[in-house]
C-alpha cells in the first residue's frame, strides 16, 4: 500500500481533523503546528500568535483510494479560504488558510485548484490560501488529537464543527468511509 501526506491549515485544527477522519483512504489525521520559527511549540505558544505557526492537520492517505485533489476539495469545503488570518471568531496568523505542499506535484495541483476555484467565483472574495513548501511539522498535545470524536457534545463542536461536517456529507458523500 502506498502512503502520502498532505499538510493543511484552515483555522482550528479540530474542524479539519473531524472532516478528514471521515474519508475513505485516509489512514491517520494528526493535529499539529507548522510554519513557525519556534522549535517544539505548544498550544499556548501558538495561540499567542507570535510564533508564526499555523494550526494544521497532517493527513496520511492512500492515493490509490483517495487522491490529493479530492483532499483539496474537502479542504476548501471545510473552511473559508478568503479570510486572511481568520476563521469565524478565531483570529490570528495561527488560523490562516495554508497548503504546505510535500512535492512539486502537490504544489502544481494546489495552485491549479486555487486558480479553478477563484475563476468559478464560488466566494465573493478571492482565495488567500498560502501555498508553501512543507516545513517541520509538530504534533499537537494529546488532548487536541481526536477532539471532536472525544467531545461531540461540547458547545464549540456542536456550533462550529457539526455544520462543517453536514456540509461535507452534503457535498462529498461519495468520499466518506
Amino acid at each position: 500500500m502506498q502512503h502520502a501526506l498532505a499538510t493543511l491549515g484552515g483555522g482550528c485544527f479540530w474542524c479539519l481533523e473531524a472532516g478528514f477522519e471521515r474519508l475513505r483512504g485516509v489512514e491517520t489525521v494528526v493535529s499539529g503546528y507548522a510554519g513557525g520559527g519556534l522549535e517544539q511549540p505548544g498550544y499556548r505558544d501558538v495561540c499567542r500568535g507570535d510564533t508564526g505557526h499555523a494550526e494544521v492537520v497532517q493527513v496520511r492517505f492512500d492515493p490509490t483510494v483517495i487522491d490529493y485533489a479530492s483532499l483539496l476539495k474537502v479542504f476548501f469545503t471545510l473552511h473559508d479560504p478568503t479570510t486572511r488570518n481568520r476563521q469565524g471568531a478565531d483570529i490570528g496568523t495561527q488560523y490562516r488558510s495554508v497548503i504546505f505542499h510535500h512535492n512539486a506535484v502537490q504544489r502544481e495541483q494546489a495552485a491549479a485548484m486555487i486558480a479553478r476555484l477563484d475563476a468559478a467565483g464560488l466566494w465573493p472574495d478571492p482565495i488567500v490560501t498560502e501555498l508553501l513548501p512543507v516545513p517541520t511539522f509538530y504534533a499537537a498535545e494529546p488532548e487536541h488529537q481526536g477532539y471532536f470524536r472525544r467531545h461531540p457534545r461540547q458547545p464549540y463542536c456542536q456550533a462550529v464543527i457539526d455544520p462543517k461536517l453536514a456540509k461535507l456529507r452534503q457535498r462529498h458523500r461519495a468520499l466518506l468511509a
